[in-house]
């Protein structure tokens, strides 16, 4: 059984976004990403710290706009309104999920679509059913492909499941493995809380994918023999013995799956540092778009 590292693949990925950086500095370009919370969650602030960090250790200009979980709708709007206009921003992101007087989606909408570097807007997603390759895919999505490549894993022709149907993961990562070309070609299946014997569907997969945000949902019965399963699901449940009072886990159960895996992410440490990796990479992408720069 293979363990899929992503730490070990997302430091490849920032490696080669550190000198594509430089390439692009070169030419006159700095890449520049805002990231915009609003209220002070506290898993959103660590993972907004995150990227803020990982911007300054590779040298994007970055912009951190951390607004009270008071901010009206109209506010926040005008925010991105400014960061839409602001030629050293090249990638925008507003951090989800905001307080529940925020239209999350009208927000989504109002950010520019060649700056929508989580691709969450409408453009993007059309682009990305029509095979685009201006398209911006969702970060989470994208890392998931890139795993299966980097680990020699052929989706041509394999038939992959995914459990969950989000437009965080579930409905992109289905159009993006679908898709002709390199990590695609598969015939994918996406099936999720209606759908009828589901553990019996998941056993037809060459390549299983859980990301229903249930804790350790997919068990052994789930699995066939040989399988490839990519866990996107990151859970806290309470765990007294663990220092902080609780432990992460995937939708996965990994020590009931793995035995019959030929390879399987770990939860934490698989697609979640890819995550910000395609992010970097997308802001790239963005500043290459809007400056004409060849990639």
């Amino acid at each position: 059984m293979t363990l899929i590292d992503g730490k070990t693949v997302s430091r490849k990925v920032l490696e080669e976004c550190r000198a594509d950086i430089a390439a692009m500095k070169a030419q006159g370009v700095v890449p520049g990403l805002a990231v915009v919370i609003v209220g002070d969650n506290p898993a959103s602030q660590a993972y907004v710290g995150s990227k803020v960090r990982t911007c300054a250790d590779l040298g994007l200009f970055s912009r951190h706009i951390a607004l009270p979980a008071a901010t009206s709708q109209d506010d926040l709007l005008a925010v991105v309104a400014d960061l839409n206009a602001d030629p050293a921003v090249h990638g925008i992101l507003v951090q989800s999920p905001p307080p529940p007087h925020i239209d999350e989606a009208a927000v989504v909408r109002a950010i520019r679509p060649d700056k929508d570097v989580d691709g969450f807007h409408p453009e993007n997603v059309a682009r990305l059913a029509l095979e685009d390759p201006a398209a911006f895919v969702p970060c989470t999505p994208l890392g998931c492909q890139r795993l299966l490549i980097e680990y020699g894993i052929e989706t041509a022709g394999a038939r992959v499941v995914i459990v969950g149907r989000s437009m965080i993961v579930g409905k992109p990562l289905a159009l993006l493995l679908m898709a002709r070309g390199k990590g695609g070609d598969a015939t994918v299946t996406v099936a999720h809380s209606r759908t009828r014997n589901l553990p019996a569907v998941c056993r037809d997969a060459d390549i299983l994918i859980a990301a229903i945000g249930r804790p350790e949902f997919v068990t052994a019965d789930f699995v066939k023999d040989g399988a490839v399963v990519i866990d996107v699901g990151i859970n806290r449940v309470t765990d007294p013995s663990a220092k902080n009072g609780y432990r992460i886990v995937g939708d996965v159960n990994f020590a009931d799956v793995s035995p019959r895996c030929a390879a399987i992410t770990p939860v934490p440490g698989g697609v979640g540092p890819m995550t910000i990796a395609m992010l970097i990479s997308n802001t790239l992408k963005a500043a290459r778009l809007q400056h004409g720069l060849a990639s």
